[in-house]
């Protein structure tokens, strides 16, 4: 499903900037991946993702940042596990990483720079760049060895959420 179904203007807006690359916004959606946004707020309230790195980079695919120490996962919010996420890995869909295993989504997410849609219903996307998706095309364009790891750290300066006057509980971690 289109993303724009799910902008709301009550919705949480993620502010990340990227050392050097500029400043990319985020509008996420709790009524896509309730327990995934939570997890997500979580973390950027914890301050957890400052200073880390975008790890993985795929030009034409997608970036993958937040990887760090291990913390607890979530279950994952996706149709490939039971539960019902219509929104599409189209370009600019922020979405979390996993393992092979369903359940193992933690920090990871990952941005997408082109649309892949043989993500949809195996990943819990969660909201979209509202702005900045220049700065997800600079990012996208590092020089990265084999592994698809940048040469030089991009680095997550500063995540911050802004909740609209709202409050989130805790996710629900296994």
């Amino acid at each position: 499903m289109n993303y724009q179904t799910f902008m709301d203007e009550k919705n949480p807006v993620v502010t990340l900037k990227v050392k050097k690359y500029g400043t990319i916004t985020i509008e996420l959606f709790p009524k896509v991946a309730p327990n995934t946004v939570k997890n997500f707020i979580y973390h950027i309230e914890n301050h957890y993702y400052d200073g880390l790195i975008f790890h993985r980079i795929i030009p034409g695919f997608m970036i993958q940042g937040g990887g760090g120490s291990r913390v607890k996962p979530i279950r994952g919010e996706f149709t490939l596990n039971g539960f019902e996420n219509p929104l599409m890995h189209t370009r600019g869909i922020i979405s979390m990483a996993r393992t092979s295993d369903p359940n193992s989504q933690t920090t990871q997410f990952f941005i997408m720079h082109q649309n892949a849609p043989h993500l949809d219903r195996q990943y819990a996307a969660f909201g979209v760049v509202t702005s900045g998706i220049e700065v997800v095309d600079l990012i996208a364009a590092v020089k990265r060895d084999s592994s698809d790891r940048p040469y030089e750290d991009v680095v997550i300066e500063e995540m911050t959420i802004d909740l609209k006057g709202l409050t989130y509980d805790a996710p629900t971690f296994l």
